[in-house]
């Protein structure tokens, strides 16, 4: 791939460790042209994508098999890196230093999620 196909590629990590909604998540946004990283369905799997690979932006779950999956989002905004919460949990849950990321609550509209995703890319070309 070369340097301006690379500039291209807009990346986003699914961090959701349900299947069928990460799925359909993933077939959405490669759908509006993202290249889809994951998904992945743990802290540490998030955390060593965030490290080892290219995120230009992040979905997430806030419960991952039982954990809060507050350190991906304390990274994700520390490499100034935006994210979605697409959660069951209600904003009373959200850290005051994440209260200002949008979110999602489950049941969601993964169209609406995918849009706001691909307004992302979008805004990242202009």
């Amino acid at each position: 791939m070369d340097n301006s196909q690379q500039q291209d590629r807009f990346v986003v990590l699914v961090v959701e460790d349900e299947y069928f909604i990460a799925e359909e998540i993933a077939q959405a946004l490669k759908a509006h042209g993202v290249e889809v990283l994951g998904p992945v369905a743990d802290i540490s799997d998030a955390l060593s994508q965030i490290e080892l690979r290219r995120v230009d932006a992040a979905i997430l779950d806030i419960n991952l098999r039982g954990e809060l999956a507050f350190a991906v989002a304390d990274e994700l905004a520390a490499r100034s890196i935006p994210f979605v919460f697409a959660t069951g949990y209600d904003s009373q849950v959200t850290p005051e230093r994440h209260k200002t990321v949008p979110r999602w609550e489950k049941p969601y509209d993964v169209g609406s999620l995918t849009q706001h995703i691909a307004g992302l890319k979008s805004a990242r070309r202009s």
